[in-house]
């Protein structure tokens, strides 16, 4: 029997077996799309939650904003995971999807071959044989891409302690340029000092003596304004 004659038997035989319609893979494979991308939200929430707890404890507790980080970075690896996933089930509901359409495409160049058949009655048959085994190759290829994407990808748990305290740093940096941003410079008091009274004509020796006086009351105000301004 030949490779051609093979392949079809082989078909016959795949759908003689029990085997899900392509109507209830599809609805398995959109149930569980739905459900990792439940997942997708939940593991985005808690990655936020985890980093809001590291910027709270800062330097305050350092030992419990590491275990946040350490575990901000556990779910941002499992986010990564079902990403990967997500596509392989797409891949396949693509592939689906598309069945019906392979199938005719499949019916097509059948009927193909045998108008060739017919005009052409003196074509070897082994080259046909080879187009239809080059036809299984890449789809043996296709199907090892698909499983490869499927499988489980083992992580390492374990964390660069001095990249987990850099980020941290980083964090406390933030909060403190917060802090300073808030602080409000003292004011200045707008109040302008006494104006000095208006002198009236007395003699010299008086007058030095009250000039001298007055100098001593002005530098004591000037003492006292600014000693009102420093407190």
């Amino acid at each position: 029997m030949s490779k051609l004659g093979k392949f079809f038997k082989g078909t016959r035989s795949s759908r003689a077996r029990a085997a899900p319609s392509a109507q209830e893979a599809l609805a398995r494979l959109r149930e569980t799309e739905e459900m990792l991308t439940k997942k997708q939200e939940y593991l985005e929430n808690r990655i936020q939650r985890e980093l809001a707890l590291a910027k709270k404890h800062g330097s305050q507790n350092k030992r419990a904003a590491l275990q946040a980080l350490k575990r901000k970075k556990r779910f941002e690896k499992q986010l990564t995971q079902i990403d990967g996933t997500l596509s392989t089930i797409e891949f396949q509901r693509e592939a689906l999807e598309n069945s019906h359409t392979n199938t005719e495409v499949l019916r097509n160049m059948g009927f193909a071959a045998k108008a060739m058949k017919a005009v052409h009655e003196n074509m070897d048959l082994n080259k046909i044989d080879d187009l239809m085994q080059d036809i299984t190759e890449q789809q043996d290829i296709a199907q090892e891409i698909s499983e490869a994407f499927s499988q489980r990808v083992q992580f390492d748990d374990g964390f660069d302690e001095d990249e987990l305290l850099a980020e941290l740093e980083e964090l406390e940096q933030e909060e403190l340029n917060k802090k300073m941003t808030n602080m409000e410079l003292p004011n200045v008091p707008s109040s302008s000092l006494p104006a000095q009274p208006s002198r009236k004509a007395v003699p010299s020796s008086v007058q030095r003596s009250r000039a001298a006086s007055s100098r001593r009351a002005e530098e004591d105000d000037d003492f006292k304004q600014l000693a009102a301004w420093a407190t």
